[in-house]
């Protein structure tokens, strides 16, 4: 008998303190199901991030993630109710110990951006293909 493995996994929450860690937990979970392991790192480090940018520029905190199997791997989507579009600092202190956010999601995933909704807030997502 075949085990149904859904295609993706979609949730609300509110961040706090460790909500990364929960969220990385279950992100292993289904990348092992999937049969991505070698995913894990990438899109652990990648959640963490989005969902620290949550923390840092979201009032509410609020925000639904989604997580999607994709043929050559997976793609993440963030979605919060901010107009604050995140964009990479200019001159980046090396001593800094915000703003290297955006520069580890660039370096991690293989393609990333951010869709505005016309309603305000967006959603930025990250997909990393399977080698």
């Amino acid at each position: 008998m075949n085990e149904y493995i859904p295609a993706q996994y979609a949730m609300r929450l509110t961040v706090g303190s460790h909500a990364p860690r929960h969220v990385r937990r279950i992100v292993r979970s289904f990348l092992e199901e999937w049969r991505m392991p070698e995913l894990s790192d990438a899109v652990e480090l990648g959640v963490t991030e989005l969902l620290a940018n949550v923390v840092r520029h979201v009032p509410d905190r609020r925000c639904a993630l989604l997580l999607l199997r994709q043929p050559t791997g997976v793609r993440v989507e963030v979605t919060d109710g901010s107009d604050e579009l995140p964009c990479a600092p200019e001159g980046l202190d090396t001593e800094a110990e915000n703003g290297r956010g955006l520069l580890l999601l660039d370096a991690m995933a293989d393609k990333w951006g951010v869709s505005p909704w016309s309603a305000g807030g967006k959603t930025v997502w990250f997909e990393c293909a399977a080698r």
